[in-house]
């Protein structure tokens, strides 16, 4: 594997630079001097970013873009031989890498070097950890995926030993990491595309604990089935963290929910009433990621009350439970679950949130993921009062495996929840319109574009 010499800048092109990742990995090679050139498939907020910044950025992606000034590629997942500058990059001989061997090749560079990982929640619990490590005055790296409003966007570049990452299984990502600390949030079936079955996937996080070296840190969730299995052959240290205070070194107990569905609990350390933390998020999933980065932020050596009080001052990330605005009576959400255990547990959340009705406006994601829990989708929506089906975004997908918005919508019809399918955004706008109450909640739904839905009633 080509190796970056991070003492010596060069030109590094990227190739989908639009991306939540790989725009905060150029931002970074760029404030160490590297020129930075990338292309993606459209212009967005975060390519104007980095044109401001002085990154070339192409719009479209062909082999013109590409020349012999390119010292080396980053491309990403999606990005396939076919490609033309991936193409390019390979007849004129440029070195590639993909992105997470780039991420793995920055981790190697901090002293401190700390992985999330999870199905779910991993940039939440990344957004709690990183308002903890500045409360707590560290200075930290941190590239998240999403847009954290305390730092502006989805890069910060601190001038410490603290290095603070998501850690993504797909396509075996995060194997390419070099953490000295691993967070395990949940291990459960998704990107069935890639991996053959749930224990593909837990062999794959396995191997993610194997890379932490005998002094490194793993945080677990002891709710994970059989949670030792990550860590038995490994020498690292292990803090667990749950909702069961027997297995558990961070557990938590006496809930209890506000008028806008936040939660308040007592944190226990070793089965000990420790303190009192208040979320500002809702949903009982977000007090198994606060724990999560309250243990790892006491293991890294920061005081519990100071991690405690980071925690209070976190209150979201772009498209994780975020309140997009309020219209005629109407309040409007939006939130990026696509998978059932996401959308059964931002749905419940949502129950807690003042409301008459519940929409859910759903748009799933990847034919793969929708046909693998078809029924499972089905069941998870069920939790709203009333749904909407938008088209399955296709993502990097073209083979439809015979799935549809429309029959999941008849399947969750036949579970006794009022469901309906459109086949263009419009379409769905107008029906909200003319069956919407007021005091009804809208919650916009998917990894997708379905945001848009929300911003369009807004306007």
């Amino acid at each position: 594997m080509y190796q970056i010499d991070f003492n010596k800048p060069i030109h590094i092109h990227f190739i989908g630079i639009g991306g939540i990742s790989m725009s905060g990995l150029a931002e970074l090679l760029l404030s160490e001097n590297f020129k930075i050139s990338g292309s993606d498939n459209k212009e967005s907020a975060l390519t104007r970013q980095l044109s401001d910044a002085g990154c070339n950025i192409f719009i479209g992606q062909k082999a013109g873009n590409i020349d012999s000034s390119v010292d080396a590629c980053v491309y990403t997942a999606a990005i396939h031989p076919d490609n033309p500058e991936y193409a390019r990059c390979r007849e004129l001989g440029i070195p590639m890498l993909s992105r997470a061997e780039l991420l793995g090749q920055i981790m190697k560079n901090y002293r401190t070097a700390i992985g999330v990982s999870g199905t779910h929640g991993k940039t939440t619990t990344t957004s709690m950890l990183s308002e903890i490590l500045m409360s707590a005055g560290t200075d930290p790296t941190i590239s998240v995926g999403g847009m954290l409003p305390s730092i502006g966007g989805n890069m910060r570049i601190g001038h410490s030993e603290v290095f603070l990452t998501e850690a993504c299984e797909y396509t075996n990502s995060f194997l390419s990491f070099h953490p000295t600390m691993n967070i395990i949030l949940n291990v459960e079936e998704d990107h069935l595309d890639f991996f053959k079955d749930l224990d593909d996937i837990r062999a794959s996080f396995k191997k993610y604990t194997e890379l932490l070296p005998d002094d490194g840190y793993l945080v677990i969730n002891s709710g994970i089935e059989d949670y030792s299995y990550f860590y038995r052959d490994s020498n690292c240290n292990v803090i667990t963290f749950g909702l069961n205070p027997q297995t558990s070194n961070y557990s938590a107990t006496d809930f209890h929910i506000d008028n806008k569905g936040d939660y308040c609990y007592t944190l226990l350390y070793n089965n000990e009433e420790k303190c009192k933390v208040a979320l500002k998020v809702p949903g009982e999933h977000n007090v198994l990621n606060s724990l999560a980065a309250i243990a790892a932020a006491v293991t890294l050596g920061i005081k519990l009350d100071t991690a405690v009080k980071g925690i209070a001052s976190y209150s979201g990330v772009d498209r994780r439970f975020q309140i997009k605005g309020k219209c005629n009576g109407f309040t409007i959400i939006d939130d990026y679950a696509h998978h059932p255990a996401e959308i059964t547990a931002t749905l419940k959340a949502a129950q807690h949130y003042p409301h008459n009705k519940l929409w859910c406006i759903f748009q799933p994601h990847t034919y793969t993921r929708t046909k693998a829990f078809f029924q499972e989708f089905a069941e998870a929506l069920s939790h709203a009062d009333h749904v909407i089906l938008a088209d399955i975004y296709a993502a990097r997908e073209t083979d439809t495996l015979g799935v549809s918005s429309e029959a999941l919508s008849d399947a969750i019809r036949s579970l006794g929840t009022d469901s309906h399918y459109f086949p263009s955004f419009a379409e769905i706008e107008t029906f909200l319109k003319e069956n919407w109450n007021a005091g009804d909640l809208v919650l916009t739904m998917g990894a997708g574009d379905v945001v848009k839905i929300g911003e369009d009633l807004l306007k």
